[in-house]
């Protein structure tokens, strides 16, 4: 059986404290919800007889409800005798009821139209483009999907979408990139009442173990000390810069803009949005000084704009170190501009990058039996229930004196 009622939303405020009125549909023990384009002060809502009251204009609005609502009953009563509904969730034949209703409001339901709407609502940039990957591969995959409700994506849909990724994503981590923005926009759509849906349930995202991304100490110590080429003494320099400064994301390493009066840098990560205070240790000041910039800190963004144009410049200068021998070059002639010799590289860290900063600082922490409270606090990681995503909520002089012991145990073999 289908029935309706008149409902004020209050889990939906807006800034001037109004709710809006909706008709709740509710079959087989679950709700879904036809706005109505009007939203009331809840002062004014008599949720037991369903009425406004008080306001002047209450006549007419409670006309105007009545109506919508004696709209939606005769539609389920006319479908209910034809058989229609038999079968049907709540959001189904919500979907039906406004298609009748108002032929243009059920687009606002489907799952393309709220993927969008949601990808559009993020702030960052790169976030935007991931979503809009997404949608691209879902179009790929699936011919309609510019018709697919929340209802049409199923486990056995999400199954098939996975398959289908695999054969040009085959990374597993990588996948799982895409059903974490679905998953994402079908918890949007159900906080606002678009579908009760979750095929979430049944099919988890798992994700797949990967190799430690980090350098024992001995790789660490041989990193610091090998004899680059002075154009590879650059990237070195910012890794262990990046690693005195407690592993510090390298967009973030760009956009430091000054060391402040108490000898820290504090900055937000533009990954998390969370606060970091980190001391800049002498060895740490050495290298800064080094490469002063004009606008910011460091002289990196002086000749580049994005700051990932010159992270994929540092993983490449990280893994070419290493030793260097000389082939012959087989395609040199006589008189020829071509080198008659190839230099030929081979990095003793082939798989290195810039990231692998903070993940060794963290396990060379491990090592010296730093509390893991005081690792989590560093790294701003959340340990349990308790969230430590700013520095200033945990001691600083703990963290302070936890990267001198490292770095200390690093250069000097201080323990």
């Amino acid at each position: 059986m289908t029935t309706t009622k008149l409902y004020l939303d209050t889990r939906s405020l807006n800034a001037n404290g109004e709710a809006p009125m909706k008709i709740c549909i509710t079959s087989h023990h679950r709700s879904a919800y036809i706005t109505l384009g009007l939203k009331l002060n809840p002062h004014y809502w008599d949720a037991v007889r369903a009425k406004v009251t008080e306001l002047p204009n209450r006549a007419v609005l409670n006309s105007y409800l009545n109506n919508q609502k004696l709209r939606v009953d005769n539609a389920i009563m006319e479908l209910t005798a034809k058989g229609e509904l038999r079968g049907l969730t709540a959001t189904q034949i919500k979907n039906i009821i406004a298609d009748i209703i108002d032929p243009k409001s059920t687009n606002e339901d489907l799952f393309i139209y709220r993927f969008g709407r949601y990808a559009d609502s993020r702030v960052k940039q790169s976030t935007k483009e991931k979503y809009a990957i997404t949608l691209k591969r879902i179009k790929e995959y699936d011919s309609r999907a510019s018709q697919l409700t929340f209802e049409d994506i199923t486990k056995d849909w999400l199954v098939g979408f996975d398959t289908f990724l695999t054969k040009t994503c085959p990374k597993k981590n990588s996948r799982n990139i895409h059903f974490r923005n679905i998953r994402a926009v079908f918890n949007d759509a159900i906080d606002n009442n678009v579908t009760q849906s979750y095929p979430f349930r049944k099919f988890k995202i798992q994700p797949e173990e990967t190799l430690k991304r980090s350098l024992t100490l001995k790789q660490l110590r041989e990193l610091f000390t090998y004899p680059v080429e002075p154009w590879q003494q650059r990237y070195v320099d910012m890794f262990k810069l990046a690693f005195f400064l407690i592993g510090i994301n390298t967009v973030d390493l760009c956009h430091l803009l000054s060391i402040d009066a108490d000898g820290r840098v504090n900055y937000r990560r533009a990954k998390t949005g969370k606060l970091y205070s980190i001391k800049v240790e002498a060895e740490a000041l050495e290298i800064i000084n080094r490469y002063k910039g004009k606008q910011y800190l460091l002289n990196i963004m002086d000749r580049i704009k994005r700051p990932q144009a010159f992270t994929m410049k540092f993983d490449r200068g990280l893994q070419s170190v290493g030793p260097v021998s000389y082939i012959p070059n087989e395609n040199w002639r006589p008189n020829s501009k071509k080198h008659k010799l190839l230099k030929v590289r081979h990095s003793i860290f082939p798989h290195l990058s810039a990231y692998w900063a903070r993940h060794t600082w963290a396990t060379i922490a491990a090592e010296l039996d730093i509390p893991k409270e005081t690792i989590s606090a560093a790294l701003g990681h959340t340990m349990g229930n308790q969230t430590t995503s700013i520095y200033i909520k945990f001691d600083n002089a703990k963290i302070d004196a936890a990267n001198r012991k490292v770095i200390d145990y690093v250069l000097y073999g201080k323990s």
